[in-house]
C-alpha cells in the first residue's frame, strides 16, 4: 500500500512540473511584452554622489589615568556625566604623601639651623686663619662642613618641591570641556600611576561630544573624486529622518584593505551636532560629485557603447524612432547617476528612443557573428541573440564615466 501512495505523490509531482514547464514560455512572453521598450526624451535634474559608511566617533578622546600610585579617595562623576574643564574628576588618598611632606619640612628646618651654626664656625675659622692662631687643616674642615651643610639644605629644598608637585598630582581635573564615557574603577580601589606598569590604571575614559568625527572607508575608485574641505550630507541609521552635514577632513594617503574591499580612510567632521547623536553609530555619507540642472536626459539603458575599428575610441550611440522603425545616432554624454544620463548633443526634445536594441539592429549583429564563427550559420546565431533583452554583439549598455569635479568632459565609459 506504501508503494502506491508513493507511486501517486511522484506521478502527480511530475505532471505538475510538467504543466509549469509548458506554461513558462507563455510567461516570459507575457513580461517581455509588458515591459518598455521605448522612452522619450526627458528634462530633469541629474546628481552624482558616492557612497559610503563610517562609525561616529568624538574628535577628541581621552583616557584618564594617575600619573602616581595611590588609592581612589574621591569619585564623584558616573557614566554619562558632563563636566566642565577644571572640575575635579578624582582624587586619590594623599594621607601618606602629607606625612612625607611635614617629615620634609621638619628636615629643612633642621638642615637650616645645621647650616647656620657651620656658617658661624667658618667665619670664626676665618678670622682666627688670618691672625694665624689655627692651622690650615683645621680652617679647611670647617669650610667642607659649612659647605655640606648648605648642600643639604638645597637638597631638603628639592625633596618638599618633588613632594608638592606630587600632591598637585592627587587630583586630577577635566582637562576640557567632556562627557564620561566609561569608569571601570570604584572608589577604595589601588591604581597605579601611568609611569609604571602597563602605563596605568585607567580610572576614566572622556571625550568632548560636541564635535564628532566619522571615519569611512570609501573605495579606491572613488577617492580621487575626493577633495578636503568637500561638503558631504550624512544620515544615522539610528535616528531616523536625521540629516546632518559634514566637511571631508583628511583623506588617507595609503590604502586599507575593509571587507575585502580595497579602499581609503576619510575623516569627516560633522558640523552642528544633535544631541541624539551617540560614538559607535553607523553613518552613511553621500558625497556630491557632479550635478546638472534642467538637462536633456535618457534612461541610462538607452545609451549603447562599443569600440570604433578605425580610430580606437568609444562611440557613444542611441536608437532613435524615425516611423515604424528605429535609427542609429551618435551622441554626446555628460553627467550621469544610476538612472539617467544627460545627453549634450545628438537628440532633441520629444525624440523617443529604444532603451534595447531593436530587432533589425539584432539580426545584423547575429549575422555578423554567425559569419565570425567557424562552421556557423545564421539561424544558430539568431538563436543565440534572440529573446527578451538581447543586445547585439560587440555592444553594451553603459555608465558614462563622471568627471571629477563635476565638469562636462567625459572621461570614458564604464560598462555595466
Amino acid at each position: 500500500m506504501k508503494k502506491w501512495i508513493v507511486l501517486v505523490v511522484v506521478l502527480g509531482g511530475a505532471w505538475f512540473g510538467y504543466t509549469q514547464w509548458r506554461a513558462w514560455p507563455g510567461r516570459v512572453d507575457a513580461n517581455a511584452a509588458s515591459r518598455p521598450t521605448t522612452a522619450p526624451v526627458i528634462t530633469t535634474n541629474i546628481n552624482f554622489a558616492v557612497n559610503a559608511a563610517g562609525e561616529i566617533g568624538p574628535a577628541e578622546q581621552v583616557s584618564v589615568r594617575p600619573e602616581i600610585n595611590g588609592k581612589i579617595e574621591v569619585l564623584r562623576v558616573d557614566l554619562g556625566d558632563r563636566v566642565k574643564r577644571g572640575d575635579l574628576l578624582f582624587q586619590l588618598d594623599d594621607k601618606e604623601l602629607r606625612q612625607e611632606y611635614a617629615s620634609s619640612k621638619t628636615a629643612i628646618e633642621r638642615a637650616q639651623l645645621e647650616l647656620a651654626k657651620a656658617e658661624r664656625d667658618f667665619r670664626r675659622a676665618e678670622d682666627l686663619r688670618r691672625e694665624k692662631l689655627i692651622s690650615e687643616e683645621l680652617y679647611e674642615n670647617t669650610r667642607t662642613i659649612f659647605e655640606l651643610a648648605r648642600n643639604a639644605v638645597d637638597r631638603s629644598q628639592k625633596d618638599l618641591a618633588i613632594l608638592e608637585e606630587r600632591l598637585t598630582k592627587t587630583k586630577v581635573l577635566a582637562p576640557f570641556d567632556c562627557t564620561i564615557l566609561t569608569r571601570p574603577v570604584s572608589v577604595g580601589q589601588a591604581v597605579s600611576g601611568s609611569g609604571g606598569f602597563n602605563s596605568g590604571t585607567e580610572v576614566l575614559t572622556i571625550a568632548d561630544l560636541t564635535s564628532m568625527i566619522i571615519i569611512a572607508h570609501v573605495n579606491q575608485a572613488d577617492v580621487p573624486r575626493l577633495t578636503a574641505s568637500q561638503e558631504v550630507e550624512v544620515t544615522v541609521e539610528a535616528v531616523a529622518g536625521l540629516k546632518v552635514t559634514g566637511t571631508v577632513e583628511r583623506i588617507a594617503p595609503q590604502a586599507t584593505i575593509k571587507n575585502n574591499i580595497k579602499g581609503f580612510a576619510a575623516r569627516i567632521l560633522l558640523k552642528n551636532v544633535d544631541q541624539r547623536i551617540r560614538p559607535g553609530m553607523t553613518a552613511n555619507i553621500k558625497i556630491p560629485v557632479a550635478s546638472a540642472s534642467n538637462v536633456m536626459a535618457i534612461p541610462l539603458a538607452a545609451v549603447f557603447t562599443e569600440r570604433n575599428p578605425e580610430n580606437g575610441q568609444q562611440e557613444r550611440y542611441v536608437y532613435v524612432q524615425r516611423g515604424e522603425g528605429f535609427e542609429r545616432r551618435s551622441v554626446e554624454v555628460g553627467v550621469s547617476d544610476f538612472f539617467y544620463a544627460e545627453i549634450q548633443s545628438g537628440l532633441q526634445s520629444g525624440d523617443i528612443v529604444a532603451v534595447e536594441p531593436p530587432k533589425e539592429s539584432r539580426d545584423k549583429q547575429n549575422k555578423n557573428l554567425a559569419g565570425s564563427r567557424p562552421g556557423g550559420s545564421e539561424a544558430s546565431a539568431t538563436k543565440v541573440a534572440s529573446g527578451p533583452g538581447a543586445k547585439p554583439a560587440g555592444s553594451t549598455n553603459a555608465v558614462p564615466a563622471v568627471p571629477v569635479g563635476g565638469g562636462r568632459p567625459v572621461s570614458g565609459p564604464v560598462t555595466r
